[in-house]
């Protein structure tokens, strides 16, 4: 087998420095991580990463040459690259996840943003400076012939700049995100559209998380760029060059999920949320306060649930995980305050000595979210736009008898739609009538759903995942 090669913005480790000058290491987070790490372990993949934090910065400066993990840590092959803080903010805040990630979720208000500026110029070209840098540490790093597979939106340019690098090699891109449609995408610059287009171009092979997400793909290079686009072959052909078009949709390792929650650590936790919400009915929640996770929203329609079932006053508590994200950015951390405006308002209209309707919870803890999971009757996963969304594949393994409301928004929809309960996301009113449908839903018929749900979620976890675009590659 050639050498194999993964980019991507988040590493598998993180580092964080304590008081002392010492480094601790401990496993990088974010769905990305989760899918990728055991499975570039098992292959022998080189990781190629950014250093995200001044502990990270600390320990790729002590490695010769970024290489972790010849300088003793046990991270498997690992090179992670130090870019200037000013050019990663820049990069990382100003376009992949205030301008890529906006386009690609639609979720600018319009009248008002996008500003595209000279301000905006000087961060574009920190983002291209930004894939620049991981494009050349690829080129170094890479044997003859080497598949590298360069993951999602902070990375859009690096496939046509590691291909002018390197023409030996092969090249995938995979879109963890939706892809926005033409009439959408076409908010960015008309220079800046065509630059993404084209820098996922100088792949061999592009990859969506589901063909919705790929023919927006498609349709935008034949719309921006005037691309050949064959959708039969679903193929692009632009400049000579032609770029297969892939769906892989990412599942679940259903055997390792079960192994993680079943440890006690995870049994310690439900025996508190237990003894918290004692034999009440539970609906959960879990998610980071990112916009188009549709929390605020979710919350409402709870509230609405109340309003119209007053049979369920004291017999409900809804568990919401709302973890928070990017408080980098302004808007963010005025939505993780909405979130906890709108929380406390349903506790002051319903909460009860006995009885707290909502409880919230905005610190990050995975054995406590395995432990929810295990202990919901109705998962609700209501995305206004999602490229898959796991959260709504991991629910039905460990608590195949509940039922999941999902967003028909979510990538996941495409394989789970058929068995959960789906709703349109903006529609509060009809996601409160969807929790109660969860809730009276006959025990037989939501154990039948999620046999069905469960056999979906893990039809084709990480490490088929990764080797089915290995193949793709050829």
């Amino acid at each position: 087998m050639n050498a194999i090669l993964v980019a991507s913005n988040r590493g598998p480790v993180s580092f964080t420095l304590s008081e002392d000058g010492s480094l601790s290491m401990r496993r990088g987070g974010g769905g990305l991580v989760s899918g990728l790490s055991e499975v570039a372990k098992d292959l022998g993949v080189l990781w190629v990463c950014a250093a995200l934090s001044d502990g990270d910065r600390g320990a790729v400066r002590m490695a010769p040459g970024g290489r972790l993990d010849q300088a003793g840590y046990e991270t498997g092959a690992l090179r992670m690259l130090d870019i200037p803080p000013a050019t990663f903010h820049r990069a990382y805040n100003a376009v992949a996840n205030s301008t890529l990630w906006f386009v690609h979720h639609l979720l600018y208000d319009t009248p008002n943003r996008p500003h595209f500026d000279a301000r905006f110029r000087r961060e574009w070209e920190s983002y291209q400076a930004y894939n620049e840098a991981f494009a050349m540490a690829l080129a170094e790093e890479a044997p003859h012939g080497a598949r590298v597979m360069v993951q999602d939106y902070h990375l859009s340019l690096v496939p046509a700049m590691l291909r002018g690098e390197r023409p030996d090699l092969r090249v995938a891109h995979f879109s963890h995100t939706p892809w926005a449609p033409p009439e959408y995408f076409s908010l960015l610059p008309d220079d800046v559209a065509a630059e993404v287009l084209e820098g996922i171009l100088g792949a061999d092979h592009a990859g969506f998380l589901t063909a919705r997400w790929g023919g927006a793909f498609m349709d935008c290079c034949e719309t921006v760029l005037g691309a050949q686009v064959e959708r039969a072959s679903r193929t692009v052909t632009h400049e000579g060059r032609t770029t297969r078009i892939g769906t892989h949709s990412l599942g679940v390792d259903g055997k390792a999920l079960w192994a993680r929650a079943s440890e006690p650590d995870v049994e310690s936790h439900m025996a508190a949320l237990r003894a918290q919400v004692g034999d009440r009915r539970l609906i959960v929640r879990i998610d980071r306060t990112e916009l188009s996770k549709n929390i605020v929203r979710g919350l409402v329609a709870y509230r609405e649930f109340l309003s119209a079932h007053p049979e369920w006053h004291g017999r409900v508590t809804h568990l919401a995980f709302a973890y928070p994200s990017r408080h980098d950015l302004p808007e963010y951390r005025e939505y993780t305050a909405a979130v906890q405006r709108c929380a406390k308002e349903i506790e002051d209209e319903y909460a009860t000595e006995d009885w707290d309707p909502l409880i919230l919870n905005v610190d990050d803890d995975y054995p406590r979210s395995l432990a929810a999971y295990r202990l919901a009757d109705v998962l609700l996963v209501n995305p206004i736009r999602d490229g898959m969304n796991l959260v709504a594949k991991e629910g039905p393994i460990l608590s195949p008898g509940s039922a999941l409301v999902l967003s028909r928004e979510a990538g996941a929809a495409v394989e789970l739609g058929e068995h959960a309960v789906t709703v349109n996301p903006y529609d509060v009113s009809a996601t409160a009538a969807a929790l109660h449908e969860g809730l009276t839903m006959p025990e037989a018929e939501r154990v039948r759903r999620g046999a069905l749900l469960a056999t979906a979620a893990t039809a084709l976890p990480p490490h088929r995942w990764f080797a089915e675009q290995l193949d793709a590659l050829g």
